[in-house]
């Protein structure tokens, strides 16, 4: 199974739609869990972080298992901008269907899916957020062309608001790596994450270690058996100057 199916799994588990089991025979975490029933998500300190609140306009970039959540987050009056590229949709239509099915539920009425192409994400302006889960490292890779990461920064930066924030949740790779781990391990040196970000204009803003894991060395790929589910993950909040 290619990893690629991985992340339509992913957000099929998000939104607790069944989807064949083959589909979730590797997935990370158990099948119907996101960041409202699986507590190893760290659903409302990752939220709190990012300093969410309600009124707030939000997007989730290749939206995943966050889209429940921080639909509750921003609430009625926000809106949450649910973003899957079209790199994904591309290969597994079924996710563009499984994120509308959640919009056409009242509760969820604040979501708004896109499928644009990353590299022309056409995002909304004066956003109070962006934030990219565990695939951010995504955008080195060939599945997504690769993307053009500096060119994807800035599309956040100009799509923020003044004091906005972009967060980035991913899979820690050793110190040094830079890119070179994100095809064979699925993931990314923080270093060269925070490199790229500062980089388009932001400045950092806060960092993490809610999801760390010292026990892991960095060496496998994520959805081996001895670290699924156990990654050391960092997370970092970078801020757009006002």
């Amino acid at each position: 199974m290619s990893r690629h199916l991985l992340i339509a799994a992913a957000a099929a588990a998000t939104l607790a739609l069944a989807l064949p089991a083959a589909t979730f025979a590797q997935a990370p975490v158990k099948a119907n869990a996101d960041a409202l029933t699986d507590p190893s998500m760290k659903g409302p300190e990752v939220i709190a972080f990012m300093g969410v609140k309600p009124g707030d306009q939000v997007a989730d970039i290749v939206a995943g298992r966050f889209v429940r959540a921080l639909s509750q987050a921003v609430g009625p009056k926000g809106k949450l901008y649910a973003v899957m590229p079209a790199e994904v949709v591309k290969a597994h239509p079924e996710v563009e269907g499984i994120l509308k099915t959640l919009t056409a539920d009242p509760a969820y009425a604040n979501v708004v899916v896109s499928t644009p192409p990353v590299n022309a994400m056409a995002l909304p302006k004066d956003l109070n957020a962006v934030f990219i889960r565990q695939n951010y490292h995504d955008l080195y890779d060939k599945f997504m062309g690769p993307a053009d990461v500096p060119g994807f920064n800035k599309q956040v930066f100009a799509a923020l608001k003044p004091g906005g924030v972009y967060v980035i949740l991913d899979h820690a790779d050793a110190a040094g790596t830079g890119v070179t781990g994100t095809e064979s391990r699925h993931r990314i040196d923080e270093a060269r994450v925070k490199a790229d970000v500062l980089a388009a204009g932001f400045r950092l803003d806060g960092e993490s270690k809610i999801l760390a894991n010292p026990a892991d060395d960095h060496s496998k790929f994520v959805f081996h058996p001895s670290i699924r589910g156990k990654t050391d993950q960092f997370l970092l909040r970078f801020k757009k100057p006002k």
